[in-house]
């Protein structure tokens, strides 16, 4: 009778089914599915277990020897039995066993004997069904021994027979990858199948927000994972906070999002068990009651004072407790106080309260109890009581874990596992329940579900999709980076939700819809699909009409005769656009052309048809803003300050008809508008109100920055983006006009005022050094900020910035009159009120469309301020446009601020009445007192307006005192405001004048029939006037006894410059005289307000040259346009004109401006090209060329020490670079991420190499088997990725460089040791020997140095012109710590079977050389290039070529050139010629100066005739002329000598600016003049930190400017000085010896 097996195929026996697939030809045995696993052997024996099972197997069929051919073996096969199912089994002994069966195996095949036995079933069934093995298989860290076995059984045929008929291998890998691709989560430590419980512990104080949606899904993935179970646990610990109303509310929000805990408790269960385990302390002496004033016990804490309680007797305690528990006046004053340790450098373990009295009633158990533990003496306890195995809990819990530990120890409970992870912090939006709660309360928000706010109903009634949401959640996964997210992110997660089921309909804007007109069509209804992609949606009726409307934004893109697109319906051919007076279309008469099917270059347009059958639904739209105006609130903000008003903006709408079947919560979208959810859904009239309730609509965020076009098609878009651009500088004054901003300066000053502030907190934050992330995203506010600055006042903001006084508008007729009136007049420092021009008449007619001009002018730019819909801004253009159409329809000429119609002139009034009007005008625009005139405002005195002016003046004083004072913000936003108040009233005041002056400017007019101006002055007395100005200038200034002896000192002064000129005096001596005859023009001009001039009254020559000079150049740039005109006309194909006007040269100055100095010379001299990947460039043949130079002197060089050549591929699977968390967790911000091929999404992200440690290293794993197998010396040149975030600089910091990387491995330290300076020495000859650069070599100091490594050395160079120096390369020793984590080992040949880790290096230079020999060596013609790495050492240019010059002459001259050219080549000298014909000699010299070629030669017809040539150094402009026949002996020398020159300047400059010192003084003071410094330093890095703190300077917030504080550069080897027993650190505070001489400095 065959036996029967029964197997439960959701945890199979594999060992079982070994057996029986073995024993297939000799036992029949039968395998059925069943719930559990068995042999029944007859009605009374069942075997339930994989060993019994698979003895009683074996027995069956001795012969096949599955149980051992001996007894010996036998046992050894229970041996092995019992091993598979016990500690194989049990995850807490896995590791140890994997660990034993990997020795047993080192010299085995099978387990037992020389074939598999029952034995080897067992144990690789086990292994086989373990998904942790499963992992380190497949990762490649299981032991190789056990590895070896497992694989080779795999390929056995009854192995791969049970493997095909179990579920896929990968089911665990399946899990895994699975949760890669869903989020960064990590299996949780100890965990087991079945056995984990995890708990949600929220507190019924409020609504959830998503940060606990978070944390439930969190706890929940977990759940599922294992299927262990979830604990819903309320945390009801305060009673003063908990509310029934909350956890009911808590519990549905649960619900929604699909949660299902396994059970529910509360912490008030446990309260008389976590009571006892209180009193447990006390008796212990680990718990005390304190009575210590709350204030002065946050003191104690923090300066870690004993309370005077804390010596208290147990009985004392005791009797302390009774009057807590009784709620007694005595017990209320008192909490207990855990007995930890108050030294602790944790604040959370100096004695925290487990305890506190409150007598208010708790919301379940009443006033039973009058003590309440706290949630941090609660949880653990309640954790390990309901069996929880792993808490999860944000990182911000980190520093209470210890205590979580000590609570858990103390009291002898069960361990929990504390796994942490990042909190959900998003922008724009507060997360605190406290801080939530004062919205509600204030009455900002609707209540906790606003949909504004964070928590899960509120964006959920925003639209939030439940799947949405987690998706968002498990795609963050467990991650422990605490980052700030926008809002965006989970928005763009919500739309991959809804997009493929939203149904779609149509809606207009109710304002400004306009009808069009389609003769022929009839009304009718169709079913067309609600969703174009997805049919499941279904069906929805959409009506036909003659009459349809669409958007008037779209009305007003359209043109007679275009076709467009009506979506759903067809093409239609516009045949009439309809407007009105003011130029905006009134309806459209068109034409169905169904027919035509060429919907690609048509605008597409919604619709709604006008049919009594299907009336339109009254709709609302509602939009909402950030309910908090910054993205990242640093710690010291206070929220209020920055909350957010006119949040919620409504649109009434035309809504589909079929919008009225909406139901509360359904999410649609709206063609061409977003996507929307129905917060309120339509109801018909009401019987009482007779008015229906409107479908309320809320925008759904989609996750875009940009708005969806609303206007036409993205064409259209762009063409009323034009339009608008258009109209924007129509509005725009000419020249000559001036307009207020539309701008406040209150505006301007308090959003300057929040970006000091923000620079302030960004300097705080790096201050204290605080976490990367928060330090990113406070930079990324401040930049936001500047960003709005500049929108709103058109400059960049700039330390001290205030707001610009507008000008005076210019008041030029009864029109301008009125803008006078919107725009006014701001003050300004010695304002007065102006005179307006004589007012233009205008008709009635053309009067009222310059006053709707006017107004509907201030209506746009209100708009553009106040950031509103781009919808609502181009209807505004749009219109104005039309009213400025009209006006010229009306007048003959395009609008102008302050144009007026033109009338005819006005009957000619007798002479006397416009003589008494003109004097009553010339009197009101001296501000001298007039009478008013008709319908005129009283005018205010001079008098008055003076009186304000001083106001405004001392008041302005006020507020830039209170600012260079840093004075509290409200104090100076109080004097701000009285500034702005006393501005007003000047502004009123000059309104009132001028108001006076037009009306009789007006009378004039009327009187005359003419404008009025003032009376031309006669040209004598003008000059006379002239004349007599200047003579009282001469008198006041230049004439005085000051001035004269001024003047005397300065000829004495310019006497001694000369001389000292004329006999050729000492450089030096020259400027010092030169800078006080300077110094003494300035004091003159200071007195006298004018130049100096040489006696006689008379110009010098230089004077006169340089006026002379200056004139011409203002004559050319005047004459620019008309000259660009001419050539513009030019035919193409034409000749260049003699002159060829060329920006060459730099415009910036090395000492002046280095940054824009360093991009003009690594572009103009064509080493770079920049390239539309930010932070990528492209590199040039002059630049390449060096790095090949660099390159090829290298690889020689490492060739001779044993050094081979690899590559190695530049992906990095996401495993490999995890590897090593703590080496690349300095890379990580900067890795760029591959995540698609093509359209598809990659299953995993493949980093792109930053690095080549965790590419190279598992290599060397497995080829390093012996000693035998080192020294390995590899070396591979390549790119890497570091995506900077920093601000990137071409070679100095870029995202993509090439480099050099070696990577060695030796057998012994010393070997390792002796290479590091070996590859050190190359470094410093490729600076010194090639590119002649003077280094400092030097070891890293412990803050410095390579993360992972032992130590570090470094050659740093020091580039005076920034005063800053730069790491030029380093060497690394790794010591064993890279082998350790990649397991990299090698047999010890000493001690046979023992295994050795080797030792490593790994070194590498960067392309940033070129950068620095650019900075090193450059001035202000150019590079200057070291003769050893130039490109071209020498250019050949031929001079002289002139039109008398024969053309035969002039072949020679140029055969000469290439001759030499030749010569030199032959010689080994790298030499060019520049033969071009279209450039002049003297633009080739400027040409190669700027690239830097080391030699020029000129040859010239004279010099060929002499058998001669000309050589000019760049270095220092030296021209020497040499004979043709020693040429490239001559060169060669000077080559030479360039190249020693180069490096002796270098070397020089870098010794005259390193200094060392032993006192902060010095070290500061000499720090500020842009030195490097050798100063004392103990060496620790704390003290690094400081001196890096306190030698900043609060300027600016750029990373690595010259205001940043110096940081260690190295240890050098060859100190200035000796050090002294006894010198301290130079660290201020510090009482340390030092140990070494540390170069410091500001570094890149």
């Amino acid at each position: 009778m065959a036996a029967t097996v029964s197997i439960n195929p959701a945890s199979p026996p594999i060992g079982v089914l070994l057996a029986v697939e073995h024993l297939k030809d000799s036992v029949p045995v039968q395998v059925q599915e069943g719930k559990n696993t068995g042999l029944k052997v007859n009605g009374d024996v069942t075997f339930t277990t994989v060993p019994s099972i698979c003895r009683y197997l074996a027995r069956l069929a001795p012969g096949k020897h599955l149980y051992g051919t001996s007894n010996l073996e036998a046992t050894e096969v229970d041996h092995w039995l019992e091993f598979s199912v016990g500690r194989l089994g049990c995850p807490a002994d896995f590791a140890d066993a994997v660990q034993y069966l990997n020795q047993v195996l080192g010299p085995r095949t099978f387990l037992i004997g020389h074939s598999a036995t029952l034995a080897d079933f067992a144990v690789w069934g086990a292994l086989r069904g373990n998904n942790v093995w499963l992992n380190l298989l497949d990762r490649g860290k299981a032991p190789p021994h056990v590895a070896r076995w497992f694989r080779f059984l795999e390929e056995q045929a009854e192995f791969k027979a049970v493997a095909m008929a179990l579920p896929a291998k990968p089911e665990a890998s399946k899990s895994e990858t699975r949760k890669q691709d869903q989020g960064k989560f990590v299996e949780l430590p100890g965990a087991e199948m079945e056995k984990v419980v995890t708990r949600f512990p929220p507190e019924a104080s409020g609504f959830l927000h998503v940060g606990h949606a978070k944390a439930a899904l969190l706890n929940q993935y977990y759940q599922h994972a294992f299927q262990g179970k979830l604990i819903m646990r309320f945390d009801d610990t305060n009673p003063a906070k908990e509310s029934a109303e909350f956890e009911k509310v808590i519990l549905e929000d649960i619900s929604m999002l699909d949660i299902k805990p396994d059970i529910f408790t509360h912490t008030s269960d446990h309260f008389d068990r976590i009571q006892g385990y209180a009193e447990k302390l006390i008796r212990d002496g680990l718990a005390y009651v304190d009575n210590t004033d709350p204030e002065v016990m946050k003191q104690e804490r923090e300066q870690k004072v004993d309370s005077r309680n804390r010596t208290n007797t147990v009985e004392k305690n005791l009797a302390m407790w009774e009057e807590m528990k009784k709620g007694s006046e005595v017990g209320q004053r008192c909490c207990l106080r855990a007995k930890i340790d108050m030294q602790s450098p944790n604040g959370c373990m100096r004695d925290p309260t487990i305890y506190r009295c409150k007598t208010e009633s708790h919301v379940r158990t009443g006033t039973k109890y009058k003590v309440y533990p706290t949630y941090d003496f609660a949880c653990p306890i309640v954790d390990s009581v309901e069996g929880v195995t792993h808490a999860l809990r944000t990182t911000e819990y980190h520093d209470r874990d210890d205590q979580f530990n000590w609570f858990i120890g103390k009291l002898g409970l069960r361990p929990v596992h504390i796994w942490e992870y990042s909190r959900l912090n998003l922008q724009n939006t507060v997360m605190s329940k406290r801080k939530l709660t004062w919205f509600v309360e204030q009455g900002l928000v609707d209540g906790w579900d606003d949909p504004r706010f964070p928590t899960v109903r509120g964006v959920m009634r925003r639209g939030m999709t439940v799947e949405g949401l987690k998706q968002f959640i498990v795609a963050q996964g467990g991650s422990r980076a605490v980052v700030v997210m926008e809002w965006d992110k989970i928005w763009a997660f919500n739309k991959k939700v809804i997009d493929p089921v939203a149904p779609r309909f149509n809606a207009l804007q109710r304002d400004g819809a306009v009808l069009v007109n389609l003769p022929g069509v009839k009304d009718e209804m169709k079913e067309v699909p609600k969703h174009p992609k997805n049919p499941d949606v279904g069906q929805k009726e959409v009506w036909y009409s003659s009459r349809v409307y669409i958007d008037g934004q779209d009305a007003a893109t359209l043109t007679e005769g275009e076709v467009v697109t009506f979506i759903n319906w067809g093409n239609v051919i516009v045949k009439k656009i309809n407007k009105n007076k003011s130029g905006a279309v009134e309806s459209i008469d068109a034409q169905l052309n169904l027919e035509n099917t060429d919907y690609k270059k048509t605008a597409k347009l919604t619709w709604l048809a006008d049919t009594p059958k299907a009336p339109f639904t009254p709709t609302v739209v509602t939009h909402f803003d950030h309910i908090i105006s910054k993205g990242v609130l640093a710690k010291e903000d206070e929220f209020k300050n920055f909350v957010n008003k006119d949040t919620k903006m409504e649109t009434v709408m035309l809504g589909d008809p079929c919008l009225a079947q909406l139901k509360k919560g359904d999410i649609i979208q709206l063609q061409r508008r977003g996507y929307y959810i129905c917060d309120v859904p339509y109801e018909p009239p009401s019987r009482y109100s007779c008015q229906p309730t409107p479908c309320v609509l809320f925008h759904i965020p989609d996750g875009h920055q940009k708005e969806m076009p609303t206007a036409g098609s993205k064409a259209k878009s762009k063409k009323a983006d034009k339009v608008e651009k258009a109209a924007s500088k129509k509005e725009l004054p000419s020249p000559k006009e001036e307009v207020s901003p539309s701008f406040s300066p209150a505006d301007e000053l308090a959003l300057s005022d929040k970006v000091a502030a923000q620079g302030d907190s960004v300097r705080q934050l790096k201050g204290r050094k605080a976490d990367k992330a928060e330090v990113d995203a406070a930079v990324k506010s401040l930049l936001a900020l500047k960003a709005e600055y500049k929108a709103l006042t058109g400059k960049d903001w700039k330390p001290g910035a205030t707001a610009p006084t507008p000008a005076a508008p210019a008041a030029s007729s009864a029109g301008a009159d009125a803008v006078n009136e919107k725009i006014g007049k701001d003050w300004k420092p010695g304002a007065t009120a102006p005179t307006p021009a004589a007012p233009a008449a205008s008709s009635a007619g053309a009067d009222a469309v310059n006053e709707k001009i006017k107004a509907q002018g201030d209506k746009v730019r209100q708009l553009k301020t106040a950031k509103a819909e781009k919808a609502e801004i181009d209807a505004a253009v749009k219109a104005l446009l039309a009213l400025k159409a009209e006006y010229k329809a009306l007048t003959g000429k395009d609008w102008k601020p302050g144009a007026t119609a033109p009338t005819p002139a006005a009957p000619a009034a007798s002479s006397a009445g416009a003589d008494a009007v003109n004097e009553k005008i010339k009197a009101q625009g001296d501000h001298t007192p007039a009478p008013a005139a008709p319908a005129a405002s009283p005018a205010s005195s001079t008098a008055e307006v003076d009186a304000v002016n001083d106001k405004i003046k001392a008041q302005g004083e006020k507020v830039r005192q209170l600012k260079t004072a840093k004075a509290e913000k409200a104090e100076i936003d109080a004097a701000v405001k009285a500034l702005l108040a006393l501005k007003a009233e000047y502004k009123a005041q000059v309104d009132a004048e001028v108001k006076v002056l037009l009306a009789l400017k007006a009378d004039y007019k009327n009187l005359t029939g003419k404008d009025w101006k003032p009376p031309k002055e006669d040209g004598k007395k003008k000059q006379e006037g002239k004349s007599q100005e200047k003579a009282s200038q001469e008198t006041s200034g230049g004439s005085s006894p000051e001035a004269e002896k001024l003047k005397a000192q300065i000829e004495e002064q310019g006497n001694t410059v000369r001389q000292l000129k004329g006999s050729g005096a000492d450089k030096a001596q020259v400027d010092a005289e030169v800078k006080q005859l300077l110094a003494l023009k300035e004091q003159f001009k200071s007195l006298t307000g004018e130049d100096v001039t040489p006696a006689g009254g008379k110009k010098g020559k230089k004077e006169q040259k340089k006026e002379k000079e200056q004139k011409k150049e203002k004559e050319q740039k005047k004459d620019q346009p008309k000259k660009a005109a001419k050539e513009a006309a030019k035919p193409e194909g034409a000749m260049p004109g003699p002159k060829k006007v060329t920006r060459l040269g730099l415009e910036a100055k090395k000492e002046e401006n280095l940054s824009d100095w360093y991009s003009q010379v690594i572009t103009k001299s064509e080493m770079i090209e920049y390239y539309d990947v930010s932070g990528c460039y492209i590199l040039r043949p002059t630049s390449y060329s060096i790095w090949e130079k660099i390159k090829d002197f290298f690889d020689a060089e490492i060739k001779k020490m044993g050094v081979d050549n690899v590559y190695f591929p530049i992906f990095v699977s996401k495993a490999a670079l995890e590897r090593e968390k703590d080496h690349i967790a300095d890379f990580a911000p900067e890795v760029a991420w591959v995540t698609k091929s093509g359209d598809t999404d990659l299953a995993e992200p493949i980093a792109i190499r930053p690095t080549s440690e965790t590419v190279m290293y598992p290599a060397y794993a497995k080829w390093i088997k012996s000693h035998r197998d080192l020294p390995i010396k590899y070396n591979q040149w390549n790119n890497v990725v570091r995506w900077e975030f920093k601000h990137p600089q071409p070679f100095l910091r870029t995202r993509e460089f090439l480099w050099q990387e070696g990577h060695s491995a030796f057998a012994t330290k010393d070997e390792a040791d002796e290479e590091v300076l070996a590859i050190l020495e190359l470094y410093a000859r490729v600076y010194e020997d090639l590119m002649a650069i003077p280094v400092i070599r030097g070891r890293k100091t412990e803050k410095e140095k390579f993360a992972g490594g032992d130590y570090t050395t470094t050659v740093e160079v020091y580039i005076s012109a920034s005063g800053r120096a730069i790491q030029g390369a380093t060497s690394h020793h790794l010591g064993q710590n890279f082998s350790k984590m990649f397991e990299i080992v090698f047999e010890d040949p000493e001690k046979p079977g023992e295994k050795k880790f080797v030792w490593q290096n790994s070194w590498g230079i960067t392309t940033r050389t070129i950068g620095v020999m650019v900075m090193v060596h450059g001035d202000n013609k150019g590079l200057v290039m070291p003769p050893v790495v130039a490109r071209d050492q020498v250019v050949v240019i031929p001079c002289g070529i002139t039109a008398n010059l024969s053309e035969e002459d002039k072949a020679r001259l140029l055969q000469k050139c290439q001759e030499y050219r030749k010569a030199l080549r032959d010689a080994g000298i790298r030499a060019t010629d520049d033969l071009r014909d279209n450039y002049s000699p003297g633009w080739k010299f400027n040409h190669w100066e700027l690239k830097g070629t080391p030699i020029r030669m000129e040859v010239g017809p004279r010099d060929m005739k002499q058998n001669q040539f000309v050589a000019v150094r760049r270095d220092t402009g030296e021209k020497l002329t040499l004979a043709e026949g020693k040429a490239a002996e001559k060169v060669k020398e000077m080559l030479d000598t360039i190249q020693t020159d180069l490096y002796s300047r270098a070397k020089k400059n870098q010794d005259d600016h390193m200094v060392a010192i032993d006192t902060w003084g010095d070290f500061c003071s000499n720090l500020d003049k842009g030195m490097i410094i050798q100063a004392p330093y103990c060496g620790a890095i704390p003290c690094e930190d400081k001196i890096k703190k306190d030698s900043a300077r609060d300027q600016d917030i750029e990373p690595g400017a010259p205001s940043m504080g110096a940081k260690g550069l190295c240890i050098p080897f060859k100190p200035l000085r000796e050090l002294q027993p006894g010198t301290k650190c130079v660290c201020e505070g510090c009482d340390c010896d030092a140990k070494f001489y540390t170069l410091f400095g500001r570094s890149y």
